[in-house]
Order: structure tokens, then C-alpha cells, then sequence
């Protein structure tokens, strides 16, 4: 039997209660378990000591027999320092395409040009105006 430490939601809509059980990965959710080990209320604020309970003896006896945590128990597991760290996956879903990334460069270059090019020092004028000028004060 392929058992799994997990979360087993209680509670009314939008405010949830969960409760930490050791169950068969093949049953639901919800549904049934064999040994509930501890609570979890994410409601209540991250330094709270009561947003997570667990009898720790129980979900070591598990582990030794071979349980599986979930993700979100084994960082509870990981916090409360019975099992190491592991090495999570980055996700790169946030960071922008090639193309987004191509257009991103072009802006900015043309921004630099322009601030290059208002920098400038001013020029003098153009040959042509300076002969008009000439020719009318003469």
C-alpha cells in the first residue's frame, strides 16, 4: 500500500482548516485515512505556533515505514527540521519571451540615443543662414 502524509481540507468556503493525515495515495482527498497527525490553519499569521501542530513520534513512524509527504509537508517537515532540504525547481513561467526580450533591448537603445542626442551640445547654424544674415546687415 503506497501511503502519503497530506492535507485533508475541512472547514466552510474561503476559510479553510486542514488537517494532517497519513492515508492511502489511492483515496481521496477528503476522504479516507488511517491516523490523523496534526492540524494546519493557514489563516492564523506564519509566526503563529498554532498554524501547524504535529505529533511528531507519529509522522517519524510513518516516514520510517516508508510514507510520502507532499510538497507542502515536507516544507512543514523541512521547517521543523526532520528532513533536509531539498533542491526545489525555479520556475521560469514570470521571465518574458525572445521576442518580448528583443523588443525591451530596441526600446532601450533608442531611449539611450535620444537622451544621447538631446545631450548634445547645440550646433551652429548652417551656412546658408549665416549668408542670409550677412547679406541683410550689409
Amino acid at each position: 500500500m503506497a501511503m502519503k502524509i497530506r492535507l485533508a481540507r475541512g472547514g466552510s468556503k474561503k476559510r479553510p482548516h486542514y488537517s494532517i493525515v497519513a492515508a492511502d495515495s489511492r483515496m481521496p482527498r477528503d476522504g479516507r485515512f488511517i491516523e490523523k497527525l496534526g492540524t494546519y490553519n493557514p489563516l492564523l499569521p506564519k509566526d503563529s505556533e498554532d498554524r501547524v501542530k504535529m505529533n511528531m513520534e507519529r509522522v517519524q513512524h510513518w516516514l520510517d515505514q516508508g510514507a510520502q509527504p507532499s510538497d507542502r509537508i515536507s516544507r512543514f517537515l523541512e521547517a521543523a527540521g526532520v528532513l533536509e532540504k531539498k533542491e526545489r525547481a525555479n520556475m521560469k513561467k514570470a521571465e518574458p519571451g525572445q521576442k518580448a526580450k528583443d523588443r525591451a533591448e530596441e526600446k532601450a537603445a533608442k531611449a539611450a540615443e535620444a537622451a544621447e542626442a538631446a545631450n548634445a551640445p547645440a550646433e551652429e547654424a548652417p551656412a546658408e543662414e549665416t549668408a542670409a544674415e550677412e547679406t541683410s546687415e550689409s
